[in-house]
């Protein structure tokens, strides 16, 4: 049964943030983490990547794989947070509006990053939300296991 630390919890989740795909290896208890490949499909692997890949092929039932949120769990976590933490209804139906255009994500942070108020408060619920999908993908993992 695969479980993990609040740190290593919090690690992964901010790997995720970035890009990552990220790889615990039960026995040896390490976080290894690879650029996805699908947002950085020019990014050439490095000798130690390529033969982190290896290991994992030879043995993956050593390794728990944990991926970022798909772009439909992305747009609803922005609407949580524009629906529960947005006071202010003009800006709320600049970030609904900026979530039903293309480039969604792209529109949504920027309007975040360019109020002030609400970069913080994005930043730490949305980090939140990471460490709950890290916690949905332990629970998944476990239950293939059984």
């Amino acid at each position: 049964m695969l479980t993990l630390t609040d740190k290593e919890i919090d690690s992964i989740a901010h790997l995720l943030l970035k890009g990552k795909i990220c790889y615990y290896q039960e026995d040896k208890k390490v976080i290894h983490h690879l650029p996805d490949e699908e947002e950085n499909f020019n990014e050439n692997l490095t000798l130690e990547e390529e033969d982190l890949l290896d290991e994992i092929d030879s043995d993956p039932d050593n390794y728990a794989e944990f991926v970022k949120m798909e772009p439909a769990q992305e747009s609803y976590i922005m609407d949580q947070f524009a629906e529960n933490f947005v006071e202010n209804k003009s800006f709320q139906e600049d970030l609904y509006d900026a979530l039903t255009k293309s480039k969604a994500m792209e529109r949504f942070t920027f309007l975040i990053e360019e109020s002030g108020k609400y970069h913080t408060k994005w930043q730490e619920f949305r980090l939140q939300k990471y460490k709950d999908w890290v916690l949905e993908q332990i629970d998944s993992y476990n239950t293939m296991e059984e």
